[in-house]
Order: structure tokens, then C-alpha cells, then sequence
């Protein structure tokens, strides 16, 4: 795909997702100058001209003017969107969707005939450049669309290709995923002051530990079965901890926790 358009990427949706993936792409090594963002709040638009450097135009002028369109908009607010754009788009242009349960088929029926659409989950932690996003390709993309869009978002963390029939459970398994740990992080906190800690070693020794064990977590050949029966002793303490979150039936909880993500994120196609 040639790239005879103003900019490179155009950021539809000026929210947390749409300033990680700003911040991704300029990592990536694109200049700010071949971004465009367009969002209906003004003062997040100057906000994040001044924080990146970024072109800032009017939604029709970003999807006319970019050969990567990414709509980081609420999923409730895409058909409207595609609606009043989505005919304007050439099959020169790719349309990358961030949003959470929107099919490419639904977004296609928007578009042109031939124009490619892709599909993307992404996660919070791209902003740190620690994300996990799963692509998948519509009707018409092709194996270099899919490589265009990996292109993008190398700085963001790791990618993976997936079919479109599983995105659900990607949504539910990183999209939705960070807000499980912080969770989880809040009732070890609250724990540990329960046990006499103070809010703040109760903090630093939560982050901490958290923090480690992704750091073994991530060391090649690392099994999380193995790293679990290494800190725990037969009838120790851990053991007895573990006891407790096994008679609550921990795994079935976090399947059924996941499976209602799952199914929520169908509903929102």
C-alpha cells in the first residue's frame, strides 16, 4: 500500500487507549508529525498536541488524509461514526478498530467494497509499553495489512494474530485482564493491613511481590506450576493460604469470571 497520504496513522477517539497508542507509534518511530488525532473534546486535543507534537484535525479530515485509520472509539458510538464516514474511506486506506465486541463484518457494511478492515484488543499496559493485543483481519485485509498493523504497535508490547472467532476470548483474557491484578492487588493490600501492616509497606510489599513474580513469570522456560510449588513447602505457609483459595474454588471463580467478560463482549457486537 503506497503511502501518498498527509498522514501516516489517523487516531479516531482521544481517550487513554487512543493517547497509549500515540504514545506507541512514536516509540515505534514515527514521527508526531505523520499522526492526526480527532476527538470531540477540544481541550484533550490540546492537551495532547503539546504533549506529542501531534497534528490535530477534524474526524473527517483525519479518515481523508490517513492510510491507517484507528478508531479508538467507545464500541455504543461506532456505528454512528462509520455511519457518517465509513463511505468515504478507499480501499488505499486501512480501518484498524480498538473497539471491544465490534466485528470487521459489522464494520465492513459500513465501508466500501475492498477497503480493509482489521481488528485489534489491545490492553492498558501498552501505555507502558508492556501491552498484550491480539489482531485480526477482515474480509479484505491481507497478510500485509496484518504487518502494517504489527509495524504500529511494536513498541507497545507483544502482538499476536488470532482469528476473529476468538477476539471474545482475548477480551477476556488481556483486554480485560490488568483489572483482575489490580483487584486482586487491592485485596492483598487490604489483607496485609488487616495482618497490622501499614497502607504503605502493605503497598510496597504488594507492588513488589507482584512485580517479581512477572519478572520470573517472563524468564524463558518459566512454568507458573513449577514457580508456585517452588515457594510452596509441604504444610507451610503458603501451603496453607494456597488451601484456602483451593476450598473457595479460586480456578472455577476466575473461569466463570472470564467467560462473563466473554460473553458481555458478544453482546457488544
Amino acid at each position: 500500500m503506497e503511502n501518498s497520504f498527509k498522514y501516516r496513522v489517523g487516531v479516531i477517539g482521544a481517550g487513554i487507549m487512543g493517547e497509549a497508542l500515540i504514545s506507541a507509534i512514536i516509540k515505534a518511530g514515527f514521527a508526531a508529525g505523520e499522526i492526526t488525532i480527532s476527538d470531540k473534546r477540544v481541550e484533550r486535543l490540546d492537551v495532547l498536541k503539546s504533549k506529542y507534537g501531534c497534528a490535530v484535525s477534524s474526524t473527517e479530515d483525519a479518515i481523508s488524509d490517513s492510510q491507517n485509520i484507528l478508531l479508538v472509539v467507545k464500541p455504543q458510538d461506532m456505528d454512528d461514526l462509520l455511519a457518517k464516514v465509513g463511505r468515504s474511506i478507499s480501499s488505499d486506506q486501512r480501518v484498524i478498530s480498538f473497539a471491544a465486541g465490534k466485528k470487521t463484518s459489522g464494520i465492513e457494511n459500513h465501508l466500501k467494497e475492498g477497503v480493509p478492515a482489521l481488528r485489534v484488543m489491545p490492553n492498558t499496559p501498552m501505555s507502558v509499553g508492556v501491552g498484550a493485543s491480539a489482531i485480526s483481519k477482515g474480509k479484505y485485509a491481507t497478510d500485509e495489512d496484518v504487518e502494517a498493523v504489527q509495524e504500529l504497535l511494536k513498541a507497545s508490547g507483544e502482538t499476536i494474530v488470532v482469528d476473529e472467532s476468538l477476539q471474545d476470548a482475548v477480551t477476556a483474557t488481556s483486554g480485560s485482564g490488568p483489572a483482575y491484578f489490580f483487584r486482586f492487588v487491592e485485596a492483598m493490600i487490604a489483607g496485609a493491613q488487616d495482618l497490622g501492616l501499614s497502607e504503605s509497606d502493605a503497598r510496597t510489599l504488594v507492588i513488589q511481590t507482584i512485580s517479581g513474580a512477572s519478572a520470573m513469570l517472563n524468564q524463558e522456560g518459566s512454568d507458573p506450576g513449577v514457580l508456585r510449588q517452588n515457594v510452596t513447602s509441604p504444610n507451610g505457609t503458603t501451603y496453607a493460604a494456597l488451601q484456602v483459595f483451593e476450598g473457595g474454588d479460586l480456578e472455577g471463580l476466575i473461569k466463570r469470571a472470564m467467560r462473563a467478560a466473554r460473553d458481555r463482549s458478544q453482546e457488544l457486537s
